[in-house]
């Protein structure tokens, strides 16, 4: 549906001009330019009472009318509000009604039936309830839930004539647990629960008793909701999705392994559930921690592209575990500084430091510094063995397997510097708008990066070690910045040459160098790229593992002489692959208690 308006500076100015241009056009007799000016300017400001009442000499004219507002395809916003109150001032609400639910479930936070008819009590009592209880349910359909703030406001009209239908009709089953629907989305969840109830009372139905579990529900009365789905249960048995929300429901009361049951319930009776598969693989992640069960989600939901609810629990669920979702902090030294600065209210940017380390820190890290404290200067204190600045070859359970030949920083003594020459213009931009925002999940992430797989390699592997600027924010955002820039950067690496075979490709290739080169952020978002790959390309999961692993144990190996600032976030890489090696996995757990035990 057309509206026609973007980037328009101050709508009621424009609202007033179309109804200038209206006046003009009534008094010269063109009805029809007229009435285009009285819709666009009822979609600049809907509440204007001038647009009314000129809507409402256009009504009555001879040869005006609705017929002056078409609603044929290709359909226009303001044709659509301007037809619907027509017919409301020609005495034919029933018309007037499903008109401005279609406007709202469009635009749900324009003020489109903000008329005075809305709110006339006479009105509601004449409308037709099965009408009314259609139209509610459309634009329950459309509305998020909760409500948010900003589009309340815009749902008074239809509340109003609500409030005026169950006056008239305040037993009619089917309109009261409707407009419990509706309620319980605006927040009245406690009105909503004596509707669903008051639809009960007068006539038991599903209906009425999911309208009341749902009211529950929003109230965090757990048993109460569970009793009332129990009782739409009895109407319906074999509803599936009805399980899953049961079971959903147990959860969040905080009987998680009773939710579970309820799920699995539905999964003997179809194993491929929509709701109910997706559902019991969050849950069962959620109790046991097994990634196993997010990427069997992954795979149903690739088989079966276009799940809503299947995203959805695969999003939720990631976002509980890093590098599935959120990114690790980084730890080094000179991060810490960088974040005390900002906590004190100190600019590193032009702030004169002295600083030293004991170590080398990964070369990402003194990037960030330099750029958050140009003015700053960092010396190190001794360079430890095993040297981290030095590659490691790639290794295998058959041993080395080839020496690292891609390099991003070159070394001057202590001091690291780029390798390679900043990226393009185009692919700076690119990699800027992917990095402003977080990925719901790793597939979603290897999709999404897809839109760089036209950027030269050359220009992905620039932008790691001369990132773009952040949009906004202070200057100790650089740390977490790059990081986020890496790890779409080698997103972006992994979709290169996507029409070779994994096995000898060259994005295999380059990630792995990357991944086995310096201990450096950069060797995170490579191996991060290919937990990504082997989450969507199931061929890949093997070798996938065994890299990640053995990139793992090579940190761990260091850290028995070094610390390794890498380490725990690389364990948190090692628990996001797919397949990986029960052991390593238990290394990697270990790893993770002793750093929480050491922060507590």
């Amino acid at each position: 549906m057309a509206e026609g308006h973007e980037g328009t500076a101050d709508p009621r100015l424009e609202a007033e001009g179309e109804l200038s241009m209206a006046r003009l056009a009534l008094e010269g007799g063109d009805l029809k330019h007229a009435a285009g000016h009285v819709a666009r300017a009822l979609v600049f400001d809907p509440r204007l009472p001038e647009a009314h009442e000129l809507l409402a000499r256009l009504a009555v004219q001879p040869g005006g009318g609705p017929e002056l507002y078409p609603v044929e395809q290709p359909v226009y916003l303001g044709d659509v509000v301007a037809r619907a109150h027509t017919l409301a001032v020609l005495g034919r609400p029933d018309q007037a009604l499903p008109l401005l639910v279609t406007a709202q479930c469009h635009r749900p936070d324009g003020a489109w039936a903000d008329a005075a008819w809305m709110y006339d009590r006479r009105v509601a009592e004449g409308l037709d309830p099965d009408l009314v209880r259609t139209s509610l349910l459309r634009l329950v359909g459309a509305l998020d839930d909760p409500v948010p703030e900003d589009v309340l406001g815009a749902l008074r009209p239809f509340l109003a004539l609500l409030d005026g239908c169950l006056a008239a009709r305040p037993d009619d089953p089917a309109l009261l647990w409707s407009a419990s629907m509706l309620l319980r989305r605006c927040g009245r969840a406690q009105d909503a629960v004596a509707l669903a109830l008051r639809s009960e009372a007068a006539e038991p139905s599903f209906h009425a008793a999911m309208a009341a579990g749902y009211a529950y529900r929003a109230e965090q009365r757990w048993d109460e909701a569970e009793a009332a789905w129990l009782r739409a249960l009895e109407f319906d048995p074999g509803n599936l999705a009805l399980y899953t929300d049961i079971g959903e429901l147990l959860a969040k009361a905080g009987r998680p392994h009773d939710g579970l049951a309820w799920v699995e319930r539905a999964l003997e009776q179809d194993p491929e559930d929509a709701s109910a598969f997706p559902t019991a693989c969050g849950m069962r992640f959620s109790l046991d921690g097994r990634l196993d069960h997010l990427v069997a989600l992954a795979d149903h939901l690739r088989d079966r592209p276009g799940g809503e609810h299947a995203d959805r629990v695969l999003t939720q669920s990631s976002q509980t575990r890093f590098w599935l979702g959120p990114i690790p902090s980084a730890t080094e030294a000179v991060v810490n500084v960088l974040h005390q600065m900002h906590d004190q209210g100190v600019d590193p940017s032009t702030s004169a430091l002295s600083l030293t380390v004991s170590a080398p820190e990964p070369p990402s890290a003194l990037l960030a510094m330099r750029l958050a404290a140009p003015e700053c200067t960092i010396s190190v204190a001794e360079v430890p063995e095993p040297d981290p600045r030095l590659t490691v070859p790639e290794v295998s359970s058959r041993g080395p397997v080839r020496e690292v030949g891609l390099r991003l920083w070159r070394y001057r003594g202590a001091d690291a510097e780029p390798a390679v020459p900043p990226p393009s213009a185009e692919a700076a931009e690119a990699l800027g708008i992917l990095a402003a925002y977080p990925w719901r999940h790793l597939p979603a992430a290897y999709d999404e990066a897809v839109r760089l797989s036209g950027l030269p390699l050359e220009d992905l592997l620039g932008a790691m070690v001369h990132p773009p600027a952040p949009p906004s924010g202070p200057s100790a955002v650089w740390p977490a910045w790059i990081r986020r820039v890496q790890a779409w950067a080698c997103l972006g690496i992994a979709h290169h040459r996507g029409d070779q075979p994994w096995e000898g490709s060259d994005r295999r290739a380059v990630l792995v160098d990357l991944a086995y080169g310096p201990e450096d952020w950069a060797a995170e978002a490579a191996l991060l790229s290919l937990a990504a790959t082997a989450w969507v390309h199931p061929e890949a999961r093997q070798d996938v593992a065994e890299l990640v692993a053995w990139r793992f144990l090579l940190a761990m190996e260091a850290a028995r002489s070094r610390p390794v600032t890498l380490l725990e976030s690389l364990a948190h890489l090692v628990r996001s692959v797919p397949g990986m090696d029960a052991d390593v996995l238990g290394l990697a757990e270990d790893v993770l208690r002793e750093e929480a035990g050491e922060d507590g």
